[in-house]
C-alpha cells in the first residue's frame, strides 16, 4: 500500500491511537467508561481530534464499497467537530486503519473491497486545481466537494456537491468511476465535466468517451465528444443531447457563468449553485421567462439584485427567507 512519507514516532503513535479509538467509538459494545476515556484523550492534544476526524473520513470511504463486500455498521461517535484541514496526509492514516480492521483489513485490498489511497477536497470561494493519487487532474468549481478512493482494480470519485472538470490519466486496467446522485460516469482516460446541484447531474464530454448510468447499473449510455447526459436522482435513464455550445458549460473554468437564451426554470439551478440561499420561482409563467448574459461566478448575488432591471420580474421573500422571482403581469390590452 502507498505511503507518501514517513513521520516521527510521536505522530505515528497518535495515528495508531486515533485508529483504535475510531474502531472503539463505532463499535456497538463501546462502554460509557471508554467514551469518557476517549474524550479525555481528545483533550490532551489538539492533534488528537484532528487525526481522529481524519480517521472518520477514511471510514466514510466504506460508503463506496461494492454491495458484495462485508458490511460494517457504523454508529455516530460522540465527538466535537474539528477543523477540516488535516495536519498531515490521510494516506498513512488509511494504511493503519485498514490494517487494524480484523479479517476485512487483511484481505480487503486483494479482494477489491478496501482502498489503499483516499483523498478529500473541498472548495469555497475559489476555483482549485488538484491532482489525484493516480496522476489524474481535477479542477473544482466554487463550493464543490469530492472524495477519491483508489482500489486494486478501479479508481472511484464521489462528487458530493458542485462541479468538477476531470483530466483522467489513461489506465485501461483500472477504470475511473465518478459517482454523482445515484448515477455513475465510467471512463479509462478522457476529459469531461460533471455538474451536480441537489439531485440534478449533467455530464459533458470534451475528449475520449464515457459511459453514463443514471441508476447505478453497470451498463450505461456511451457519450462521444460534444455530447451531454443529464439526469435526476431516480431517473431510469439519462437524457442525452448533442451540444454545439458545450463550452458554455465549461465557462466556469475562466470564472464565467454563461446563460444563452435559457428559461429561468433552466437557469435557476445554474445560478443557485453560487448562492447561499436558492432563488425560487413564484410559478411556471415566471419560469418561462428567458434570460441571456455573461456573469462573473463570484458576483452572482449581484446578478439576482439586477434581474428586475432586465426582466419583467420583481423580487419578494418567502417565510424561509428565500428570494422569490415573480412575473410582472402585462398590462391589459384596450379593446
Amino acid at each position: 500500500m502507498n505511503q507518501d512519507r514517513l513521520y516521527p514516532d510521536q505522530d505515528t503513535a497518535i495515528t495508531d491511537a486515533a485508529a483504535q479509538w475510531c474502531m472503539r467509538m463505532h463499535d456497538e459494545d463501546c462502554t460509557a467508561a471508554e467514551r469518557e476515556a476517549f474524550l479525555a484523550w481528545l483533550a490532551v492534544d489538539p492533534r488528537h481530534e484532528v487525526e481522529y476526524h481524519a480517521m472518520v473520513e477514511i471510514w466514510r470511504a466504506a460508503e463506496q464499497l461494492p454491495r458484495h463486500a462485508p458490511v460494517i455498521e457504523l454508529h455516530p461517535a460522540p465527538c466535537r467537530r474539528s477543523s477540516r484541514q488535516a495536519w498531515r496526509s490521510y494516506t498513512s492514516a488509511a494504511v493503519i486503519t485498514l490494517l487494524a480492521l480484523p479479517l476485512v483489513g487483511l484481505t480487503g485490498w486483494e479482494q477489491g473491497w478496501l482502498p489503499n489511497h483516499y483523498q478529500h477536497f473541498e472548495t469555497t470561494n475559489q476555483v482549485q486545481q488538484v491532482q489525484l493519487a493516480d496522476g489524474s487532474k481535477v479542477e473544482l468549481n466554487l463550493n464543490s466537494e469530492l472524495r477519491y478512493t483508489r482500489y486494486k482494480d478501479e479508481r472511484r470519485v464521489t462528487l458530493v456537491k458542485g462541479e468538477a472538470f476531470f483530466s483522467v490519466r489513461h489506465d485501461s486496467a483500472n477504470p475511473f468511476i465518478v459517482h454523482a446522485a445515484d448515477g455513475y460516469t465510467r471512463v479509462t482516460g478522457t476529459q469531461f465535466n460533471v455538474w451536480k446541484y441537489r439531485d440534478q447531474v449533467k455530464v459533458t464530454l470534451v475528449e475520449g468517451s464515457v459511459m453514463v448510468s443514471s441508476d447505478g447499473s453497470n451498463g450505461g449510455y456511451r457519450l462521444d465528444p460534444g455530447m451531454q447526459a443529464s439526469y435526476r436522482r431516480g431517473d431510469f435513464e439519462p437524457e442525452l443531447a448533442q451540444s454545439n455550445d458545450y463550452g458554455n458549460n465549461l465557462a466556469w473554468r475562466t470564472g464565467k457563468l454563461i446563460l444563452d437564451n435559457l428559461s429561468l426554470a433552466q437557469a435557476l439551478p445554474m445560478i443557485n449553485r453560487y448562492l447561499d440561499k436558492p432563488l425560487q420561482l413564484a410559478d411556471d409563467t415566471t419560469g418561462a421567462i428567458r434570460i441571456s448574459g455573461i456573469f462573473n461566478i463570484r458576483e452572482v448575488e449581484r446578478l439576482v439584485s439586477t434581474l428586475p432591471k432586465v426582466l419583467p420580474v420583481y423580487l419578494t421573500r418567502n417565510k424561509d427567507g428565500n428570494t422569490v422571482l415573480n412575473r410582472i403581469s402585462p398590462a391589459p390590452t384596450r379593446g
